[in-house]
C-alpha cells in the first residue's frame, strides 16, 4: 500500500460486484472482487483465506465484508470447503470459528442479521434467495460439486427451513468462464452428463475441451424449478481478469480467495 506518515489513517472500501435481480428483491450481497483489502502481495489485497496473510489481515477483511452487507462480522458465515455437496444451516447463535471448522460447499440461513458466505478462486459462486421469506444461500459449485450437484442439495436444505418451495431467485457470480476452462475429455463427458441439454462443451477451442460451467449450473437451478428469468448472471473471468479477481488456475499457490456473500432479508 505504500508508505504513509505515522499516524495516518487509511479508510478502505471493499470492491464488489452485484446482481441487479437480487438487489430488486432487497437483498444485501456482494461478489467481492480482490480490490480493496488488507493483504499483502501476492494475495493483495481483499483476500479471505488464512494462508499468506497475518489473522489480522484477516480479521480486517472480514470487517471490510460484515460492513458492506451491514452484518455484525461474527455473522458472516463460512465452512471449510471441501468440493463436495454438503450444505450447513446456521441460526446466528452459532459460533463463527466452530462454524469455520465444519465441512461444508454451501451455508444456508433464515435467520435475522446472517449473511452466509462461500470463498472461491476459479469455482463459481451461487447466491440464492427466498423472496417470500427472506432466507438464503451462498454455495460454492467447483466443477466437482457441480457434477454433485450442490445446487440441489443446498436447495434441498434452504427448503427444509422453509418447509415449502419457497420463491426462489438466485444469481451466478463470476468463476473460470468457458474461455479458460479446458478440460481433458473424461471430465467434460463427466460434466456434459450432469446437464446434457445445456450445450456445455466447446470442442472447437482445440486441443482439448473447455466447458461452460454458467450454463451447468444455470441449467440445474432450472431443473429445480426456478424460471429462466429468476436467474440472474454476473459476469466475469477469474482467470482472465488479473486485476480484479483471484484464480488458482492462473496463479497457484499465490492465488488468494474471493468471497461471495448474501444476507438474511427481513420478510
Amino acid at each position: 500500500m505504500g508508505y504513509r506518515p505515522l499516524g495516518e489513517m487509511i479508510t478502505l472500501t471493499a470492491e464488489f460486484l452485484k446482481s441487479p435481480l437480487l438487489t430488486r428483491e432487497g437483498f444485501r450481497h456482494a461478489f467481492f472482487t480482490r480490490q480493496g483489502g488488507h493483504s499483502p502481495a501476492p494475495f493483495d489485497s481483499l483476500h479471505f483465506g488464512s494462508a499468506g496473510q497475518r489473522p489480522d489481515d484477516l480479521a480486517a477483511n472480514v470487517r471490510l465484508a460484515a460492513e458492506t452487507l451491514h452484518v455484525d462480522p461474527a455473522r458472516l458465515y463460512t465452512a471449510t470447503q471441501v468440493h463436495g455437496k454438503d450444505a450447513i444451516v446456521v441460526h446466528g447463535t452459532e459460533d463463527r470459528n466452530e462454524v469455520l471448522q465444519r465441512r461444508a460447499d454451501a451455508v444456508a440461513s433464515a435467520a435475522p442479521a446472517v449473511a452466509c458466505g462461500i470463498k472461491v478462486a476459479d469455482c463459481v459462486p451461487v447466491l440464492v434467495a427466498d423472496r417470500a421469506s427472506g432466507a438464503v444461500a451462498a454455495i460454492h459449485s467447483g466443477w466437482q460439486g457441480t457434477e454433485a450437484n450442490v445446487t440441489a442439495a443446498t436447495l434441498a436444505a434452504l427448503r427444509s427451513i422453509l418447509g415449502a418451495p419457497g420463491d426462489l431467485v438466485a444469481a451466478i457470480g463470476p468463476h473460470i468462464e468457458v474461455c479458460c476452462f479446458e478440460v481433458g475429455d473424461d471430465v467434460a463427458e463427466r460434466l456434459r452428463s450432469c446437464a446434457p441439454e445445456a450445450d456445455a462443451i466447446d470442442r472447437r477451442r482445440a486441443p482439448r475441451p473447455h466447458v461452460d460451467l454458467r450454463k451447468i449450473v444455470r441449467e440445474q437451478l432450472t431443473a429445480l424449478g426456478l424460471r429462466a428469468d429468476a436467474i440472474d448472471d454476473v459476469g466475469g473471468c477469474t482467470k482472465c481478469d488479473s486485476v480484479r479477481f483471484f484464480s488458482h488456475r492462473r496463479d497457484r499457490e499465490n492465488s488468494g480467495r474471493l468471497l461471495a456473500a448474501i444476507a438474511v432479508r427481513s420478510a
